[in-house]
């Protein structure tokens, strides 16, 4: 469905600098957009564009030199966020259940709700209305899910979970499988039942193949409005704050506590039983071993360099016990003689 640019302005309030009838359809780059897609420009990088894209308009935050009609906003990065979800709305499939999943008679089940084939939902399950859950799917016991959830095929939540409302959980994902617990007891491990849920809030949405433990005794919570990207792995009883994002392939062992809008890179692994405050970023491929206590930005990790550059900072790290020792024989050294 098409919009004009004036309607889209009024939409992310917005200033057209420009045709506000201009038709738009769908979105796209600066390099690739046509006359009929819309396009944005946050990073300086792709500046150049400006002078040669066909789009029809593009999303900015100041007037500049452009062939297209301009739709000028505080913040554009999110004001294309709101503009594509109105130009691509998600398409909500018939309510019903497939002849060949499998419900049990104890659930409750709003007549609004979508159920896939050979979803498998076992007793005592409550799921609200507008859900939506897709081929494959299992649900144990005595879960429930909030309203306008949407679940992807392949998705597992084991018995007593709670999913709030207008989440989107993608496939392959794990919700409240046994958290990683066990006691070692001459010679051989024993497995600690896991007793806690995992509990999620509004609005979350977990990226595909990603894992949230439940907790060993109490619950597992992740707050309202956390992005969860693809392939992470949650441990039992975490609390992840409210609006928290995580990147891919990162991981948060057991019982921390993590404050509001917390923000981490990719292959980001963070130890178990730590503090971390409010508004704490950290950045990609770091590991976090200590409490946070303080808002700001932390790194761990070395940037990439060439290899023979590496492996002399790698030889001069391991030299530095060495160094130490010699530097505290000088320092006494040095201090016996005053």
């Amino acid at each position: 469905m098409a919009w004009t640019l004036a309607k889209l302005a009024a939409h992310v309030n917005g200033r057209v600098l420009g045709d506000g009838s201009a038709q738009i359809d769908s979105v796209a780059t600066l390099a690739d957009a046509t006359d009929s897609q819309i396009s944005f420009l946050t990073n300086k990088q792709y500046k150049p564009y400006l002078a040669t894209t066909n789009a029809a308009a593009v999303i900015i935050a100041t007037e500049e030199e452009c062939p297209s009609n301009l739709l000028i906003v505080d913040n554009p990065h999110a004001a294309y966020a709101k503009i594509a979800q109105a130009l691509y709305p998600v398409e909500k499939p018939a309510p019903g259940i497939h002849p060949t999943a499998t419900v049990h008679e104890s659930c409750t089940i709003h007549e609004t709700v979508q159920i896939s084939a050979n979803v498998v939902i076992e007793e005592n399950v409550v799921i609200g209305a507008g859900v939506s859950v897709g081929a494959n799917c299992f649900i144990g016991k005595n879960s429930q899910i909030g309203q306008d959830t949407l679940i992807y095929p392949l998705v597992s939540l084991y018995h007593s979970t709670l999913i709030g409302e207008r989440c989107i959980i993608h496939s392959n994902s794990v919700i409240g499988a046994d958290g990683f617990g066990f006691a070692f007891d001459n010679g051989v491990w024993l497995k600690i039942p896991q007793v806690g849920r995992a509990v999620i809030g509004n609005d979350v949405e977990i990226g595909a193949c990603t894992t949230i433990d439940r907790g060993a005794i109490g619950d597992t919570i992740i707050g309202d409005g956390v992005k969860l990207d693809n392939q992470i792995q949650i441990a039992h009883n975490v609390q992840l704050g409210d609006q928290s994002v995580i990147a891919a392939q990162s991981g948060i062992a057991g019982s921390t506590k993590i404050g509001k809008y917390f923000m981490i890179g990719g292959h980001t692994a963070v130890s178990g039983h730590l503090e971390i405050t409010d508004n704490v970023v950290v950045t990609g491929k770091s590991t976090v071993t200590k409490s946070i206590k303080e808002p700001g930005s932390y790194s761990s990790t070395i940037p990439v360099e060439p290899s023979n550059k590496w492996r002399r900072y790698v030889g001069r790290f391991k030299r530095l016990e060495s160094l130490s020792k010699r530097v505290a024989k000088c320092e006494e050294t040095l201090k016996d003689k005053d």
